[in-house]
């Protein structure tokens, strides 16, 4: 049996969302244990020049999301990136995961030949469906993925890789 389009994201998606939930449950209890300010752990980043954990969820939210609909041409909700604490960041995530089992994988047939055109300022490349999952969404999503953990490691939240790596069926 060969992967699907919709194997190869909706779950994925869904799994890496609900990776950063627990992270997320994780910074909070410590937070809560005394370890640091709310405040804090929501506005830290790695680097001055790097998005904060806030803006790392909603990133993550957005591509998964994002993604879906240009792969399926299924529209995705817009959330307005305003979330201030950990209750509206695992809120969106709840959305976006509700909004992409809520895609079924009858919408993915043909999917890995769609033209995907993105537009961003002056970065305007197009993809076939799949390259674009394989080559820029997959990447993009871990990207920010990776960074919520790294973010709450620095923080002293105490995960690791076994954290990032998530829960495994099969």
């Amino acid at each position: 049996m060969s992967l699907s389009m919709y194997k190869v994201s909706a779950p994925v998606f869904v799994r890496g969302l609900k990776v950063m939930s627990e992270a997320l449950r994780k910074a909070q209890a410590h937070a809560e244990a005394g370890g640091k300010p709310m405040d804090v752990l929501l506005s830290a980043r790695l680097a001055d020049d790097m998005l904060p954990l806030t803006a790392q969820v909603q990133r993550a939210s957005d591509t998964s999301k994002l993604s879906i609909e240009r792969l399926t041409g299924i529209a995705a909700p817009k959330f307005p990136d305003n979330e201030a604490s950990f209750e509206q960041l695992q809120q969106r995530i709840a959305d976006t995961i509700g909004y992409i089992e809520g895609v079924g994988e009858e919408y993915f047939a043909g999917s890995e030949t769609r033209e995907v055109a993105l537009s961003f300022g002056s970065f305007k490349p197009t993809f076939t469906g799949e390259s674009y999952l394989l080559t820029f969404a997959l990447p993009n999503f871990y990207f920010h993925v990776v960074t919520l953990h790294d973010i709450l490691r620095n923080q002293g939240v105490k995960i690791g890789k076994i954290d990032y790596l998530g829960p495994h069926e099969g």
